[in-house]
């Protein structure tokens, strides 16, 4: 699966893209500014999207990484 598919897929299940997921990290300070915040381990992400969201993990990982600013 592409990576464009994973976000194709996320979106099509939350309604959200991952610049949505982003504006929500920031109000738990996974991301501060519009950056990943370094304190924050890639599990915590995947947790939370897990469980709040229902996502698998390599949909999680797949919005973890355009935290990072892979794959934009």
């Amino acid at each position: 699966m592409s990576f464009q598919a994973y976000i194709d897929n996320i979106k099509a299940k939350t309604g959200k893209t991952p610049a949505d997921f982003k504006k929500m990290a920031e109000k738990k300070r996974f991301v501060i500014k519009g950056e990943l915040n370094p304190k924050t381990k890639a599990g915590e992400i995947v947790a939370w999207l897990k469980d709040d969201f229902g996502l698998g993990h390599g949909h999680a990982m797949a919005i973890y990484a355009t935290f990072k600013g892979k794959n934009k």
